[in-house]
């Protein structure tokens, strides 16, 4: 089946594939939970005539089967450009596979045994990535719009594309970041190269050093082989810095080197690697500010603005949200045009604010998809209600509990800022205090469109 003739069902269905019956079981019932459809194989053969037969949306691979390994399914989903994350369980401490998958395409890992709560937010990360079939007829991904804003940043990622220049992305959570990286790397010479994307936010500060950098076997206690870093995955090709702004002043340093020097070396080795890697950084918050406040390095400041791209915020260019809109709905639906907005509900679109920009939007869609009772979509379907008045008093002192899923989200978004108000914003004890993983915050803050400025306001 051509990837451009896909249709995505309204449904997400994910594949998992292991030849561990107890596994698949256990997975099965945690996706049926989330309202998934589930489909099973129990080798690398039956994976792929489902992903070939199949209108497939996420992928979870084992790494071992008995014909082969999930690496394998990796490089068959990207070398077909089938729009399908993959994600593939490694067993537990085994990061050099972890490496492997990342470097050969795959959106994400698992480590066994597998947090219920880490693969929930994983499959929501995942089935939230852009298309970049089915919608548009084409092999590329594409940024909608027609603003002058988003002209801007469509002709600059042409010219930085043709550069090895370092690239720094900003722009509000859910404006566009990482498509704005993928869109430049797939238009320059390495595209057929790795694209290794890391969040810098959501790694614990003591593990910093050798998930850069790779370590040499018995530089620490647990270290029973040689491991390569993030810097040695990408070589030859580029390195996303997600949320850059939160590394730490020592790693900085040492990242510092890197970038000028084209070497690292690995924790417990005397002696440097050359890399090839061409850096792109993005982040939601003002890096100058932070260079001021003193906490990012001024010389890596320059060294990473080299070039700066600017995402706009989606109510910067409000003539392009009834486009953007439709596509989304389109996409959300199948692919089918049989479900519309009224113009009362497309005016209403075109004129809120959307603190979490494109991701809000697309959140916004497919709660009124799931919400609606007719083919069109009202402006009581989209429930747009104002942030600032939600969880107020009415006038018989009854505190506003609907729409459900906005007042579930303040509650969230309050307890969240809480424990971090508590910990000074350190996520990893916040997410102790919440008794959540530290990635499981990340994406429920991301989500929330919950930032350092939440802290300090």
């Amino acid at each position: 089946m051509s990837s451009n003739a896909r249709i995505k069902s309204h449904v997400p269905k994910v594949l998992l594939v292991d030849d561990e019956p107890d596994i698949l079981e256990l997975l099965e019932l945690a996706l049926l939970h989330m309202g998934l459809e589930v489909r099973r194989a129990s080798n690398v053969a039956e994976a792929r005539q489902q992903l070939d037969s199949t209108d497939i949306n996420l992928c979870l691979t084992d790494m071992r089967m008995p014909d082969g390994e999930g690496l394998e399914l990796v490089r068959y989903i990207v070398e077909r450009n089938l729009d399908v994350p993959v994600a593939v369980i490694t067993a537990h401490g085994n990061a050099e596979n972890a490496v492997a998958a990342l470097k050969a395409g795959a959106f994400d890992y698992l480590s066994k045994p597998v947090a219920l709560d880490q693969l929930r937010a994983l499959v929501k990360s995942a089935l939230k990535l852009p298309l970049t079939h089915g919608v548009v007829a084409s092999n590329e991904r594409v940024m909608l719009g027609h603003s002058p804003a988003i002209q801007r940043v469509r002709e600059l990622i042409e010219r930085v594309a043709r550069s090895q220049a370092p690239v720094h992305v900003c722009g509000e959570s859910g404006s566009g970041k990482e498509l704005a990286a993928r869109l430049i790397v797939e238009k320059s010479a390495r595209h057929d190269q790795p694209f290794i994307a890391v969040n810098c936010g959501a790694i614990q500060e003591t593990l910093m050093e050798s998930e850069f950098f790779g370590y040499r076997k018995g530089a620490f206690t647990g270290a029973d082989k040689d491991r390569e870093g993030f810097f040695q995955a990408a070589n030859g090709g580029t390195l996303l810095l997600d949320v850059v702004a939160e590394l730490p002043l020592n790693l900085q340093v040492k990242l510092l080197r890197a970038i000028q020097e084209k070497k690292v070396r690995k924790v417990g080795s005397t002696e440097e690697e050359p890399v090839d890697v061409r850096i792109i950084s993005a982040t939601h918050h003002n890096l100058a500010e932070r260079v001021q406040q003193n906490h990012f390095r001024h010389d890596l400041y320059y060294r990473l603005n080299v070039i700066s791209l600017h995402m706009p915020a989606l109510r910067e260019m409000r003539e392009d949200i009834g486009e953007i809109a439709s596509q989304v709905l389109k996409r959300l639906n199948g692919g089918e045009d049989n479900v519309f907005f009224s113009a009362e509900a497309l005016r209403a679109l075109v004129n809120y604010d959307y603190p979490g920009n494109v991701r809000e939007l697309e959140n916004i869609i497919e709660r009124a998809l799931a919400l609606r009772s007719e083919d069109e979509i009202s402006l009581s379907d989209l429930q747009l209600v104002p942030f600032e008045s939600l969880g107020k008093t009415d006038n018989l002192g009854t505190l506003n509990k609907y729409p459900l899923t906005d007042y579930l989200d303040l509650i969230e978004r309050e307890a969240i800022l809480a424990a971090l108000a508590q910990t000074g914003f350190n996520r990893t004890a916040a997410a102790k205090i919440l008794g959540v993983t530290f990635r499981a915050l990340r994406h429920r803050m991301e989500r929330l469109s919950i930032t350092e400025k939440d802290h300090t306001a």
